[in-house]
């Protein structure tokens, strides 16, 4: 715990006993806008390969997953209980009864506390989401919902192929089922000014969420973003660790003060990653930001 926010460890202790980790569960659904549903080739900046473990391969069941991730961890954190985190593209796109079905075996596992699921605004069926706020009944369900900016110029430029007004109902359903709702948001994505980013952390204020994920938009290889970049057709802000800390700073002060910050940064393998390549952990950069604020907090004391 920490003075300046609430970071995600307060709201997981709210939650559960103990500590907890999150294991990835990849369960293989595709992306609605990578299928043809609603568009082709993904989100510009996505590369699945970047956030994925190598233990969660979605040609294991569920249990195996958990199984060798809970082998991954054990022999560091011997009394952790663990969270099913369904990660990788879109946990919730597809048949009600079949995802039911993952959600209840992760649940089921002796070694797991609850389930995160991460999914798309657009793709939480008012069936779906009943059937999960059943099960939060009998274990802990926390979905996540990536909602990446409150713009919707920008959504359509970075090929999400949702709207905010999609997030806003979505979030409003979930809270009102029960379940603990996060999101996820990328800052400095293409065209997005500072205020701009400073509106979007205004409307997620407006939000019934319990936490938020921020991360740097990467260029990641393999990306629609980098070939775009490398043509000329697309520009993006880069951002040193300075300035990236000088934004995460003013979120800081503009977020709602109950709502928990999960992360500021995320890390992409070395081999994928183009930029921006600033060399530090989530928690060395998370010391840097602690730090920011301290002397900030000093001179206003």
């Amino acid at each position: 715990m920490n003075p300046y926010y609430k970071d995600y460890a307060e709201f997981l202790s709210e939650h559960f006993q103990g500590k907890v980790q999150k294991i990835s569960v990849n369960t293989g659904n595709v992306c609605p806008n990578r299928d043809g549903t609603l568009g082709r080739g993904g989100c510009i900046y996505c590369n699945n390969a970047a956030f994925t473990p190598d233990y969660a391969a979605p040609l294991l069941s569920v249990t195996e997953q958990l199984d060798r991730g809970i082998d991954f961890f054990r022999g560091k954190y011997p009394e952790m209980r663990y969270l099913a985190y369904f990660q990788s593209y879109t946990s919730t796109n597809g048949d009600v009864d079949a995802l039911m079905a993952q959600f209840r075996e992760a649940a089921a596992h002796s070694g797991v506390a609850g389930i995160v699921i991460g999914t798309r605004p657009d793709c939480m069926p008012d069936e779906l989401l009943s059937k999960l706020a059943e099960l939060n009944r009998r274990t802990s369900v926390i979905i996540e919902y990536g909602a990446e900016s409150a713009h919707n110029a920008t959504l359509q430029l970075i090929n999400r192929c949702h709207t905010w007004e999609q997030t806003v109902d979505a979030v409003s359903r979930t809270a009102k089922s029960g379940i603990p709702v996060g999101l996820h948001l990328i800052l400095g994505l293409p065209g997005e000014t500072q205020q701009m980013m400073l509106e979007t952390v205004d409307a997620v204020n407006a939000l019934p969420i319990a936490t938020v994920k921020f991360h740097q938009l990467q260029i990641v290889r393999g990306t629609a973003l980098a070939r775009a970049v490398e043509e000329g057709t697309l520009s993006v802000d880069t951002y040193s660790v300075d300035e990236y800390i000088s934004l995460c700073v003013s979120i800081v002060y503009r977020l709602r003060r109950d709502i928990a910050i999960d992360r500021f940064t995320s890390q992409t393998p070395a081999e994928l990653l183009i930029s921006p390549r600033w060399g530090l952990k989530n928690y060395q950069f998370t010391h840097r930001l602690l730090h920011r604020l301290a002397e900030e907090a000093g001179q206003h004391s």
